[in-house]
C-alpha cells in the first residue's frame, strides 16, 4: 500500500505570542492572559483566565465614619426622592398658596382715615394657581392670582356716622409683578351718599394697596423658600 505522507501544518508565527486558532469555536490566547473566543463568524467575546500575575479582584470595603461624613457633606439634590438627577419636575402648590394668601390678607390691620376707618372683613375670591418647578437641579416658582376683598368701614360725613360696605377687586397678577398691583373699589350701599363722599371713600380704601402689596410680597418670599 502506498503510503501517503501528509504535510505537517505550518506553525503560525503568532503562536510564539500565545495565540491559537481552533476551527468552529475559535479560541485566541491573548498576551494579557485572557482568551478571546469566537463562535463561527457571528460574534466575539473575551474571557479572562486567572493567572498568578493577574491583578486581584476588588474586595468590599467597610465605610468609616469619615467616609459617611464626606458623603453627607455633598449638596442635596432638589425635588422628590425619585428625582435625584434633578430633571424636570413640577409640583402643584394651589392648596397651600390659596390658604396662605387668605391668611395673610385677613391679617392686614384696619386703616384709619381723616374721617373714618375700614378693615378687610373677608377674602371672598382667591382664584389662581401656584407651582414649583425643578429643572436641571434648579428651583423655579411662580403663581397667578386674582382677588376680591370684602371691606367694611365707618365714616363721619357731615356730622353723621355712616357704615359703608364694599369690595376691592384686584385684577390678575403674577410672580414678580407686585409693583404694578392695581385695585378697583366698588361700594355696596351708596344710595344716601353724595358723589363727593363716594369719591372720598373710594380714595381712602385705595390706601389698602400698600399693606396688601406687603402681604403678597411676604407670600412670594415664602413661596421661594419652599
Amino acid at each position: 500500500m502506498e503510503e501517503v505522507s501528509r504535510a505537517q501544518p505550518r506553525k503560525d508565527s503568532r503562536s510564539e505570542l500565545g495565540s491559537e486558532k481552533i476551527v468552529g469555536e475559535k479560541s485566541i490566547q491573548m498576551e494579557n492572559g485572557g482568551v478571546e473566543k469566537q463562535q463561527g463568524a457571528s460574534y466575539t467575546y473575551w474571557v479572562r483566565e486567572a493567572k498568578e500575575d493577574a491583578a486581584p479582584l476588588p474586595l468590599p470595603k467597610k465605610l468609616t465614619p469619615q467616609d459617611i461624613l464626606c458623603n453627607q457633606s455633598h449638596p442635596a439634590t432638589l425635588g422628590s426622592v425619585w428625582n435625584r438627577a434633578g430633571t424636570w419636575e413640577e409640583k402643584n402648590l394651589n392648596n397651600w398658596a390659596t390658604q396662605r394668601i387668605k391668611e395673610l390678607l385677613k391679617s392686614v390691620v384696619s386703616l384709619d382715615f381723616s374721617c373714618g376707618k375700614a378693615e378687610i372683613a373677608d377674602v371672598t375670591n382667591c382664584a389662581g394657581d401656584a407651582f414649583l418647578v425643578t429643572v436641571r437641579n434648579k428651583k423655579r416658582v411662580g403663581y397667578t392670582y386674582e382677588l376680591t376683598l370684602k371691606i367694611k368701614g365707618e365714616w363721619l360725613l357731615r356730622d353723621e356716622r355712616k357704615t359703608v360696605k364694599g369690595h376691592i377687586d384686584i385684577p390678575e397678577f403674577s410672580f414678580g409683578e407686585l409693583d404694578d398691583l392695581q385695585m378697583e373699589v366698588q361700594l355696596s350701599e351708596e344710595k344716601d351718599l353724595l358723589q363727593q363722599d363716594k369719591l372720598q371713600i373710594i380714595q381712602d380704601l385705595k390706601l389698602f394697596l400698600q399693606p396688601v402689596r406687603e402681604k403678597l410680597l411676604q407670600f412670594e418670599q415664602e413661596l421661594k423658600d419652599r
